[in-house]
Order: structure tokens, then sequence, then C-alpha cells
């Protein structure tokens, strides 16, 4: 156990990962340790989708901008590795059958372009490495996504998007930091100490306290509770999200195909039995209503892989965060319904599916799905989290961030918007009230 520290990192997610390897190695800061009762990555970093986009709405490029630096330090490290990352760029493919959607989608395009997502091409398909295409000539739909319903409008093929391994960058990362000086031990934050309004300590389950001077909140899920030994209460909350890993034993889906989503609110399609069933009884009613949008998939694993990723956050909602998430039994056959919409030939598996393996975990958020990066209201205190599901593909940029923060380094344009002072300008509550698109899928 060590005597003190310069630094104290409360979080051995993603997060806490990246924000120690760039104190260690981008600023070669010393006596950083890590701290956390759980292995590495074993709370919720590991149950990510482990995709990337930096296709996000405004109100300003904040977003698009701190993605697009993520994506360029993910890109180095894949280069760096050959790729033991494994990084693709299969892209997004955002889906709806409303013609009537179509300007939006060309206005989200164009706006994504203003904002430093790249360009946008209208009904111009090719193997362009960012920006977005945008397709509303059915025939172009069919030619290169055969297998989405024939009532497919319009889709928008996001480029500069894809995934990768959590894990690996993960194991990268912390690899590096160790290598760098970064200790790491295994215990829990119980308190944090205050001198004159600034930090002077870490109280540890054990008992022990390790003197410090800086002390970094990256509890993931856990963050607001941590911000709370310091008297402060975050604006975040969580909810707890699902995804099913499923067998595709039947090749609906080509395993080059990007990360499908079906935008469209749909009603499932049920039997007039099995529709008259769920709706008599008040908890499976909503299984007969409407449901959000947001329906995605994509194929996961490597070579001779059939493995299919299903995710749907119909019931997102904040919940308490109780370890390990709970998660509905019915979810695997709703969101095997709601892709049915998008992709008919996985009908042939309603009531038929293989074994599905459920998994997920909590996304920890702003109102307004923005993370928050930077100091506190007290000295030597920083904050990185609220990463909502967005961690895994933000946090190279995230964790360059707050260590520069730390470090007294020159910061990004786009390090205000992700400021805990930012709710305190009475400009950004007003622009808050008039929020609409999060750009959570």
């Amino acid at each position: 156990m060590p005597t003190s520290a310069e630094i104290v990192i409360c979080g051995a997610g993603i997060a806490g990962i990246s924000a120690a390897y760039h104190l260690a190695v981008t600023h070669n800061l010393k006596r950083v340790l890590l701290i956390d009762e759980r292995d590495p990555m074993s709370l919720t970093s590991d149950k990510s989708t482990e995709a990337y986009r930096n296709w996000w709405p405004g109100p300003d490029n904040a977003m698009v901008a701190l993605m697009n630096r993520s994506i360029d330090l993910l890109e180095e490290i894949a280069h760096e590795t050959n790729n033991a990352i494994h990084l693709n760029r299969r892209g997004y493919l955002y889906a709806t059958s409303d013609a009537g959607r179509i300007p939006a989608f060309i206005k989200a395009a164009e706006l994504a372009a203003q904002q430093g997502a790249g360009p946008m091409r209208l009904n111009d398909y090719g193997d362009a490495a960012d920006g977005a295409d945008v397709l509303t000539d059915t025939a172009l739909i069919r030619e290169h996504f055969p297998y989405l319903t024939e009532r497919t409008a319009a889709a928008i093929h996001t480029r500069r998007c894809g995934w990768f391994s959590s894990t690996e960058l993960g194991t990268y990362l912390l690899e590096k930091a160790r290598a760098a000086g970064v200790e790491l031990i295994r215990s829990q934050v119980t308190g944090v100490e205050q001198s004159g309004g600034r930090i002077n300590g870490v109280r540890l389950g054990s008992g022990d306290v390790i003197p410090t001077g800086v002390f970094v909140d990256a509890a993931g899920p856990f963050l607001a509770d941590v911000a709370r030994y310091l008297g402060i209460d975050l604006p975040i909350f969580s909810e707890r999200h699902t995804k099913v890993a499923f067998r595709d034993h039947l090749n609906v889906v080509p395993r080059d195909a990007p990360l499908a989503i079906w935008t469209d609110p749909q009603t499932l399609e049920w039997s007039d039995d099995e529709r008259e069933f769920l709706a008599e009884d008040p908890e499976t009613r909503w299984m007969t209503e409407t449901l959000p949008g947001g329906v995605h998939l994509r194929p996961e694993g490597g070579e001779g892989s059939n493995i299919l990723l299903m995710l749907w956050a119909y019931d997102a909602h904040p919940v308490p965060v109780v370890v390990p998430p709970q998660f509905d039994p019915s979810f695997p056959d709703v969101v095997l319904r709601g892709l049915a919409t998008m992709i008919p030939g996985l009908r042939a598996y309603i009531g038929n599916a293989p074994k599905p393996m459920i998994d997920g975990g909590y996304y920890t958020k702003t109102k307004e799905n923005r993370p928050l990066i930077g100091p506190l209201p007290v000295e030597g205190a920083y904050v990185i989290g609220a990463l909502s599901g967005y961690g895994i593909m933000a946090a190279p940029a995230a964790g360059e961030l707050l260590a520069a923060h730390v470090a007294g380094d020159s910061l990004p344009s786009y390090a205000p918007a992700f400021l805990l002072s930012r709710y305190a300008d009475p400009t950004y509550q007003k622009l808050l009230e008039l929020w609409d698109d999060t750009g959570q899928l």
C-alpha cells in the first residue's frame, strides 16, 4: 500500500484508466494511483457495444470535435499495435420507412457536415471514409443493403463510425500506464479528506488514509456517490441498458454489415391471441403499445462468428444502480421482434430463436447527455464521467482532456462544453430547456 500519491483516481473503468494513461504517459506525471474495489473494466466498461461514431447532434460541434479527437487517438493505437484493438470503419446505418422524414435526414447530414463530421453525399454511394451518404433512392438502398425491409424509404450511412475491442483498448492503456509508473490497488474509496478548501487525502475501506493533493472521481455509475464525499451533488442519473448476443445461424445479416438502426417508432407484431393475452396484464401491456425508435444491431466476432449484438433502449428511464443489474427476461423476444421490422429475415427466429446471452450495464448521464470532464469546486478535485453509452468511444479523448486540466496544459476548444460549471450559466440553463436531441441510441 502506497503511503502517499500525487494523484488518486477513483475508478478503474475505461475513463479512469484513460485518465491515468494520459497523466503518466502523455504528461509524465509521477505517483499516480488508480483505485478500484473490482477488477479493471469489470463494472460497466466491459458491457459496452464497443461501437464508435462522430455522428452527433448540436447545438454546437463540441461532441463531434471530442469524438473526432478520440477516433484520431484510436486510429493511432490501432496503427501502433497492428490493430490489436480490432478497429473497423463499417459505419452506422440509420434507416426509416417514413418518406416524410427524408427532409429531416438530409438536414441532419448537412448539420453534421457543418459541425465537422464530414461531407454529406445525396444518392452518390461510394467507399468514402468519412461524412455521410444519404440514400433516398430505394433502388440504391436495395442494391447496397438488400437485407433491409422493402419498406425502407431512406437511409443514412455515416462513415467515420464502427466498432473495436474495448477489452483490448483497456488492456493497452492500462499496461502503458503501469509501465509509466501508475499503481493499481484493489480497495474501496470511502471518503475524501479536505483541509482549507482543498483535497489532502483519500480514505479507504481498510481504514488507511492516502495523503494526496489531487483526487479524480472516475467512479462510473457511482460517480455521484463519490462526489458526495466532497459535498458536491452532480446533476446526473443512471439508466439500465441491456444487450443480447444472438447466434444468427441462418446468416440473415451479412458479416460485413454496418451497425444498423431502425429510427421509426413501432408497434410489435403479435398474433391476436398473443396481443389479447399481453394486454390483459398491466405488467406486459406495454409490449402491445407503441415503442420508441432506435432498435439496433451489429455483427460481433471475427472470422467464423455468427453472433449479432442486439439492443433497444425502449425502457430507458432513471433507475437506482444495483450490482449486478437485473434484466427483463422478455427483452430478447421484444428486441428480436423490433429488429424484424427492419430486417424481415429475422422473423424466422421468432418463436424458434437460439438461446440468447443477456448482458448490460448502466448509462450514467446528464440531462443533455454530455459528459462531465474537468475541475470540481474543491481545489484539487476533478471529475471524468457521465459518459453515458459512449464511454468506450470517448475515453481516449476524455482521458486526454482530464489530464490536460490536471496538468495545467492548454485545453482544446471543446473543453468548456463539458465542465460542471456550465450549469451555473443562465444562458446554458435556457438552452437545456429546449434541448431535444441528445444523440442517445
